[in-house]
């Protein structure tokens, strides 16, 4: 097996979920690349101590992440940090000459997203991708061999989303999510958005307009210090999208892409629904072995419940009767990245990571959102 030496640069919740993919690697079957950690970068020291405790190969500490891009050692840097760092930090990245999978949105805004895209144009060496885990879940991977063989006939309407109900306490401290100036104007579109649009933009629809509803519900939360300040990010989002699949020319359907921080009942939601004129398929993480099915072939139409379990694109030891979950999810993201970048290629079309061109036109579609909005009208993309 050899080994891929990576440097880590943001090392909170998602830093620590991909170390824990990292110290399970052993659990893919003959997979013939094993990540190592080798350096770690934050601007809070204290974080280190953990990682230094659980990496025996962790060589480098530093606030500074242009000294990890010196690091000869370092071929590939996963940067989780907040979204006004993504331009100036993943550039840095790609102009090192490193490998970078990075968090989304890949960039604050359209331009920020531009200048990364311009430095991938500069180095096309580098292998780039955007993390997104739901579409591993072993469901939603069936959903995808469904698409592929066009099982669905000619697509009638596609949901998709991403709802939970973290900000829904208005007294909830304000953190760096929902500060504009570091989260960006998009809100909850930059955070959450990419993950609901992975499927429809891996299916190849083409999105031709939007009518977006944004909703700005808490506008001010506590600073922690005994104030009240503004909250000045989107907290919701519904999307009303006009789409086509490609081999279906100018016939539309209406695509439906909902962001939602603020949804009353929901922890952690992905969910997906694809409705077309010989099947459909229903799915979210609420009920995570659940797939619903219908395949209509005349007569009655029958909903079929199908108990789904560890059926993933990547093997591992897991047997295929128990259950698949988010850290699972995060483990396959990371086979499939490492596998990518390996043979040149993905193990099949939705088993690969978000590539740099999907995440440049989550921009579009989110600039365009924002002037929807503002102007109360239906924005053309093409």
């Amino acid at each position: 097996m050899s080994s891929v030496k990576f440097g880590m640069i943001g090392l909170g919740l998602m830093g620590k979920e991909f170390a824990g993919c990292v110290a399970r690697w052993g659990h893919l079957v003959d997979f013939p690349l094993q990540p190592e950690i080798v350096a770690v970068c934050d601007a809070e020291p204290s974080l280190f101590s953990w990682y230094a405790e659980h990496f025996p190969s962790l060589r480098q500490q530093t606030t500074s992440y242009r000294a990890l891009l010196q690091n000869p050692d370092v071929e590939v840097v996963y940067c989780a940090v907040p979204h006004h760092l993504h331009e100036e930090i993943y550039s840095a990245v790609i102009q090192a000459g490193k490998h970078l999978m990075g968090e989304k949105p890949f960039g604050m805004d359209e331009k920020a997203n531009e200048r990364i895209t311009h430095a991938l144009r500069q180095h096309p060496d580098c292998f780039v991708r955007c993390t997104s885990q739901f579409p591993f879940f072993p469901a939603v991977q069936r959903i995808g061999v469904m698409l592929e063989q066009g099982r669905f006939g000619r697509i009638i309407e596609v949901n998709a989303g991403f709802q939970h109900s973290s900000d829904l306490d208005p007294d909830k401290p304000i953190n760096w999510k929902r500060q504009i100036e570091k989260n960006g104007e998009y809100g909850c579109m930059g955070d959450l958005g990419l993950h609901v649009c992975h499927v429809p933009f891996r299916a190849g629809w083409r999105i031709y307009n939007v009518r977006a509803i944004l909703s700005d519900i808490v506008s001010e939360r506590p600073d922690g210090r005994g104030n009240r300040v503004p909250c000045r990010t989107w907290d919701n989002a519904t999307l009303f999208c006009e789409a086509a699949d490609a081999d279906a020319g100018d016939l539309c359907f209406p695509l439906t892409l909902k962001m939602q921080r603020i949804a009353p009942g929901e922890k952690n939601t992905w969910s997906l629904e694809i409705y077309g004129t010989r099947a459909a398929a229903r799915f979210s993480t609420k009920r995570p072995k659940t797939l619903q099915i219908l395949e209509y072939t005349g007569g009655e139409q029958v909903w079929q419940h199908i108990d789904m379990g560890y059926e993933t694109a990547f093997r591992t030891h897991t047997g295929s009767i128990f259950e698949f979950g988010f850290s699972d999810a995060i483990l396959q993201m990371w086979a499939a990245f490492l596998y990518e970048r390996h043979h040149q290629k993905p193990l099949k079309k939705f088993a690969g990571c978000l590539t740099p061109q999907e995440a440049a036109f989550s921009h579009v579609l989110f600039t365009a959102a924002l002037e929807s909005q503002r102007e109360r009208r239906t924005v053309t993309l093409y």
